[in-house]
């Protein structure tokens, strides 16, 4: 007998999160709808992160621990691994926005005749689910493969991707690998929707937050490759007010915290 085939399969990857993890598998559990999986791709922890997943454990959830090259293997894994019709991946921290986040998600894909990609906005927030502020860039009204040549406009955790479209992550890269990942299931996309809703909540102190020069040099790399080498420089100089802002918001986060 077949399994039943989820709408959405969620994705966390782990490694050593036993101090996140609960807040995400709890913003799961509260969600009016169900039709979902959960998978927890670990990296072998040394911690009480499977501990804690255990625990917290309930019926949609499937885990899976082993050592990994990083964490676009991680997500390679699941996407492996999952069975839904579409995909979307939450660190270890991050949260659905609110109870009915799946509902209303699953509401648009019925009503647009599933779409292969849904985007929205996302919200910061502290370890405790506090809202913070709106990430520094706001998601466009129409979201082609062009608009992503001005950097990455919609957060990774707000981005649901059809999974017959979804590619794999490219392991070249190790800290912007999921801008690539966007870029290449929009030239997929034969239809994408805004939903123009709050998707997820995310906590800002991710490995690429962790690893900024490395991630922005990462991706000036993929927009040469992508865009062009001049239309990549000239975008870079109209960036400087963005990255202002942006420190500026990280300093005012920092402040909060």
């Amino acid at each position: 007998m077949q399994p039943i085939t989820p709408l959405f399969s969620i994705i966390t990857v782990t490694y050593n999160a036993e101090a996140v993890i609960g807040p995400t598998i709890r913003s799961l559990m509260l969600q009016t709808c169900r039709d979902y999986e959960y998978l927890v791709i670990d990296g072998a922890s040394t911690d009480d992160t499977l501990k804690v997943v255990r625990e917290n454990s309930f019926g949609m959830v499937r885990f899976h621990s082993e050592k990994d090259t990083g964490i676009y293997d991680a997500m390679n894994k699941g996407i492996a691994l999952a069975r839904g019709q579409y995909l979307l991946f939450l660190n270890a921290g991050d949260r659905l926005h609110s109870t009915d986040t799946l509902s209303i998600l699953k509401e648009i894909i019925e009503l647009d005749e599933n779409p292969d990609i849904l985007y929205g906005e996302t919200n910061i927030v502290d370890k405790d689910g506090n809202f913070v502020a709106e990430r520094h860039l706001k998601a466009p009204d129409v979201l082609t493969v062009e608009s992503l040549s001005q950097g990455m406009l919609v957060c990774h955790q707000s981005f649901v991707v059809k999974r017959e479209i979804a590619p794999k992550y490219n392991l070249k890269y190790r800290f912007s690998a999921d801008y690539l990942w966007c870029i290449e299931a929009l030239e997929k996309s034969k239809k994408t929707i805004n939903t123009t809703m709050v998707i997820a909540d995310y906590l800002a102190v991710g490995t690429t937050t962790k690893n900024r020069k490395a991630s922005l040099k990462e991706r000036y790399h993929i927009m040469c490759d992508k865009y062009g080498f001049f239309k990549t420089v000239i975008n870079h100089i109209k960036f400087i007010p963005r990255f202002l802002k942006r420190r500026k918001l990280e300093k005012s986060i920092e402040a909060f915290n």
